[in-house]
């Protein structure tokens, strides 16, 4: 009896040394980095995916030994049912713990899309459709298809979008990127709008930004924006003729080929300011805040008349009468002269 207590007490020993000794091993092993590199990996967790499939994937790749380890480590934990989807960017000396606590973090690779202030909707949806790391959702519909899904049927999808750097993760849709551009526009505009200055000659908001759009394809000069508003709001309260070329070019659409010629100006269209009074039935581009400011905020100086100075830096010479637009006009043309002999 006493020898079977003593080889009971034995077994039991050697299995407490044993568990110690796997307790020891697992606690060292998770303490160990992986085997990445000098360079950061990408882990792409899928919707739904188990932590034994990523184990298993990163064992496949070789960043990983013993993936059942981990696997059986992260159930004990309940980090198995934490897991989020997306990419993350596991850095080097990362250990097995570490991977862990990255996957169930939350804290995915950010992709990036830049939207240019100025941009027409078509160049907008085209930066989309270039991302390569969004959901397609809009691809192949037309805009008014779009702007329906959007909750927003029958708008003009022009200039409703803010432009901007946007962040998102892998696997986004493309149409809640869009959601998320137009929630900011509608909020910058209203943030514009409520710092009007008083009496402007703009009935609400909507022309507020059809201003701003016109004002962002002039000039791209920060401190010019406000001065230019103010002609075309002087322009607007006189009745006159905005006379912008900006908008004859976006009512020629494709069939513009970087030459706006006199017949453009001479021929009629609901986006041609030369025949036309007024502003035009929709924005022409995408405003930033600066020109969405600048069009509630104008400098008005009584001037009614900008043409570019051709010095090469993108500046105007601002007149009131047509007599002083006449003569900037006459020096921009010398200097366009000079400018393009000396390239011949």
């Amino acid at each position: 009896m006493k020898s079977v207590r003593r080889t009971l007490l034995a077994l039991l020993a050697i299995a407490v040394l044993v568990a110690a000794a796997g307790a020891l091993y697992v606690r060292h092993w998770l303490a160990q980095p992986l085997a990445i590199g000098s360079e950061p990996a990408i882990v792409d967790v899928q919707p739904g995916q188990t932590l034994t499939a990523v184990s298993r994937q990163l064992a496949a790749r070789g960043l990983l030994t013993h993936p059942r380890l981990l696997a059986l480590y992260g159930r004990f934990i309940g980090a198995d049912s934490r897991l989020h989807a997306g990419e993350f960017s596991i850095k080097p000396g990362t250990s097995p713990r570490g991977l862990l606590q990255a996957l169930v973090s939350g804290a995915v690779v950010q992709h990036s899309v830049t939207v240019v202030e100025g941009w027409t909707f078509r160049e907008l949806r085209k930066a989309l459709a270039a991302a390569p790391t969004l959901e397609h959702m809009t691809r192949g519909m037309r805009d008014d298809a779009v702007m329906r899904a959007l909750g927003e049927e029958g708008k003009p999808p022009e200039g409703l979008f803010f432009p901007d750097t946007y962040l998102f993760a892998k696997g986004t849709r493309d149409i809640d990127l869009l959601r998320q551009s137009r929630a900011r526009m509608r909020k910058e505009l209203a943030a514009a709008w409520a710092t009007r200055h008083e009496n402007l000659p703009l009935k609400d908001e909507y022309e507020a930004l059809v201003l701003a759009s016109i004002i962002e394809r002039e000039t791209g000069h920060p401190d010019e924006r406000a001065r230019i508003a103010g002609v075309f709001i002087e322009r607007l309260r006189l009745g006159m003729r905005l006379q912008t070329d900006p908008t004859v070019i976006y009512g020629l659409g494709e069939k513009f080929d970087g030459n706006l010629r006199r017949a453009d100006l001479e021929r009629d269209g609901p986006y041609n300011t030369y025949t036309r009074a007024g502003l035009p039935p929709t924005p022409i581009a995408l405003p930033g805040a600066a020109s969405l400011r600048a069009a509630v905020q104008p400098d008005e100086r009584g001037e009614l008349f900008f043409v570019a100075t051709g010095e090469g830096d993108g500046g105007h010479a601002f007149s009131k009468t047509l007599a002083e637009h006449e003569a900037a006009v006459r020096r921009y043309l010398v200097r366009y002269r000079q400018q393009h002999s000396k390239g011949r």
